[in-house]
């Protein structure tokens, strides 16, 4: 019977009884995210496109693995709030506490639904150049293509979550299962938006199999604009709040940012096919007509003016709390007239 392997980088079956000591390709490091490039640690290849990321071929020959690593552990807290023996050997995180300001004094705050309006945007030299360098490589690389419409043997297929390579004809009528949302990573948890499986491994997100079928996916030519995620982050200065979005490339024609005096509308066309959109209810109030989108090679800034010079306690505005149910609310009621009664 055949099992699943868990080295990085397989995600083959095989059989235990015949597992030769070269018989998987797989990677002995751990995946590397930095400035919008993926990669592995044990070896140099690096790329911005997720599926090509799960695509890099392995860089070390061994048997396969049958063992699955096991999830990390949360510390053990005892009732009197202490660590448990052993803590001490786990690794520590800084813990950043961010306070609220201090109140001080009643601000309006605009309706959400004010009319949008497109922020300005600046182009630097050092994009134009990047995009005039990467039109003449796709043009060549185009070019290329035409002249040989032959699917290469041991291709991988771009379907996000498929392990699967061309080995013929015949892999044309192969059932895909793969993932048809994109990954998503939050709080050290990682899934796919389509299934929401969740895990803090990483060897466990690349070992899930794919919950949507269809046909294998050969050529990115063939792929439509993805949603993709993308990194980004923010912070701020006395008179701005400052959106920095790490998107290499993007299109100056067919990206924007489209706000009010509370809301931000992202959608960013970046690297070709990808794209990057955001909505965002932001904490405090902007003025429109003074912020402006700086597009460079490596990112795109969004540069906000505050209308009041105070600091922001967050990016977005919490969403509001729903109303409790009747059935809450008559249990609370219930509960205060035990209360009183006592």
């Amino acid at each position: 019977m055949s099992v699943l392997c868990y080295n990085k980088g397989c995600g083959q079956r095989f059989d235990p009884e015949n597992n030769p000591d070269d018989s998987c390709t797989y990677h002995p490091g751990v995946p590397v995210f930095h400035d919008a490039l993926k990669g592995w640690s044990c070896c140099k290849r690096r790329t911005t496109d997720f599926s090509d990321f799960l695509s890099i071929a392995g860089c070390t020959k061994g048997p396969h693995n049958k063992e699955k690593p096991p999830e990390p552990v949360k510390p053990d807290v005892t009732s009197s709030g202490e660590k448990k023996e052993g803590d001490d050997q786990k690794p520590k995180y800084k813990e950043y506490i961010i306070c609220a300001p201090k109140p001080q004094k009643a601000i309006f705050r605009p309706s959400s639904d004010e009319p949008m309006v497109r922020l300005q945007h600046k182009i630097s030299a050092s994009l134009r150049q990047a995009l005039e360098k990467l039109k003449l490589t796709e043009d060549a690389a185009e070019k290329k293509e035409e002249d040989s419409d032959e699917i290469k043997i041991g291709t991988s297929c771009k379907n996000g979550g498929c392990t699967k390579s061309f080995e013929g004809p015949s892999s044309d009528s192969d059932v895909c299962l793969y993932h048809s949302g994109c990954p998503i990573f939050h709080e050290g948890m990682k899934y796919w938006s389509c299934c929401k499986r969740k895990t803090s491994d990483f060897n466990t997100f690349l070992s899930q199999e794919g919950c949507t079928s269809g046909t294998h996916l050969w050529r990115k030519k063939d792929a439509d604009k993805q949603v993709v995620p993308c990194r980004f982050d923010w912070h701020q200065t006395g008179s701005q709040v400052i959106i920095s979005i790490y998107a290499k490339n993007a299109v100056p024609e067919l990206s924007f940012v489209d706000a009010n005096s509370t809301t931000l509308n992202i959608h960013i066309i970046f690297d070709g096919e990808k794209v990057f959109e955001q909505k965002i209810s932001l904490w405090g109030v902007i003025d429109v007509n003074k912020s402006i989108v700086n597009m460079m090679a490596a990112k795109v800034e969004v540069a906000m003016k505050k209308s009041e010079p105070m600091s922001w306690a967050r990016l977005d505005l919490p969403p509001p709390v729903p109303p409790p149910k009747e059935d809450e609310k008559k249990t609370e009621e219930e509960a205060d007239s035990e209360s009183e009664s006592e």
